[in-house]
């Protein structure tokens, strides 16, 4: 990957989340030393600090909860991501929940737009968060995030201008294992392309990241990668409030990882649903760090053996 200049912009934002703890996601990723671990890997890396949401006066309907929040950071992240993209930056946005996405892939969308190019998203998620404000049993936005920059309706007035939609075909679901029934519908009529557990057991990761990247390139599109903790499996990272079994390994995930490196595509990247409240010792927090070094330039056998 070429040293790009890195921009990091935080988002505390748990508005979105069933359970409060996200807020000090991005301040545990900063005691990590994730600026630094990026520096070390021959970056130049700026930290723009915390993004401050709008102020915001809405209502979606339906069973929405912390719509204004949500909207106030959404609003706020769009902007610093324009600006970062604008500068030739790279950014990487310290969540925070999902609903951060709202921002960051509608800013990288704009610029993709700009550019004359149109964008892909990689979601490592154990949730697709295609839900709409109808659909959504729980009503929490982490939930709709995808749903709202694919362009379903629903989702007025959560930023001040008309998006530019990313084509749900160029959205790719990867490591899900849990998904609503409506939210399930609606993924297969709008052709998003769902990688679940089981074709990652039967295909294997590298097969089909690759057929991702190699969808990317052919399309000499831009590719936003948004990594939730939850995309690896509990014993791996416990800090997140959505835990579902049965997720991505330390080995898959770092593989997925060196491969979005090598392919020397990403173009901007969300780290979300970080729960230190939920954490044991800053495991999560470490591994997201450990992840973001793969996404980098840093291999696994690269690492120094730590005594915990």
């Amino acid at each position: 990957m070429a040293k790009r200049s890195i921009a990091l912009i935080g988002a505390p934002v748990d508005g979105g989340a069933g359970m409060s703890g996200c807020i000090m996601g991005p301040a545990a990723l900063r005691v990590a030393n994730i600026g630094g671990a990026l520096s070390d890997l021959g970056f130049a890396v700026e930290d723009w600090g915390d993004v401050t949401p709008e102020t915001v006066s809405l209502s979606l309907g339906g069973q929405t909860h912390h719509e204004n929040e949500v909207a106030g950071f959404a609003r706020a992240l769009y902007k610093n991501g324009v600006d970062a993209f604008s500068k030739g930056m790279l950014p990487i946005f310290l969540g925070g929940d999902h609903s951060l996405s709202m921002g960051t892939v509608t800013a990288a969308a704009r610029h993709a737009a700009a550019m004359g190019k149109t964008l892909h998203v990689l979601w490592l998620d154990a949730h697709p968060d295609f839900n709409r404000p109808d659909t959504s049993h729980s009503g929490n936005m982490h939930g709709m995030s995808a749903a709202f920059f694919c362009g379903e309706p629903g989702f007025d007035g959560i930023l001040e201008q008309p998006i530019d939609p990313v084509d749900p075909r160029h959205f790719h679901v990867f490591g899900v294992r849990s998904i609503d029934q409506k939210e399930g519908e609606l993924l297969r009529e709008r052709g998003v392309d769902v990688m679940d557990m089981r074709h990652i057991d039967e295909r294997g990761v590298a097969s089909l990241i690759r057929s991702v990247l190699e969808a990317v390139k052919r399309d000499d599109a831009m590719l936003h990668v948004s990594l939730d903790v939850d995309f690896l499996d509990p014993a791996c990272a416990p800090g997140v409030g959505t835990t579902v079994p049965g997720g991505a390994t330390y080995r898959e995930a770092h593989l997925a990882m060196e491969m979005i490196c090598d392919s020397g595509l990403m173009t901007s990247l969300d780290l979300v649903e970080l729960n230190p409240y939920l954490d044991e010792r800053g495991k999560s927090t470490r591994m997201l760090v450990n992840l973001t070094e793969s996404g980098f330039g840093r291999r696994v056998f690269d690492r120094p053996t730590t005594a915990y």
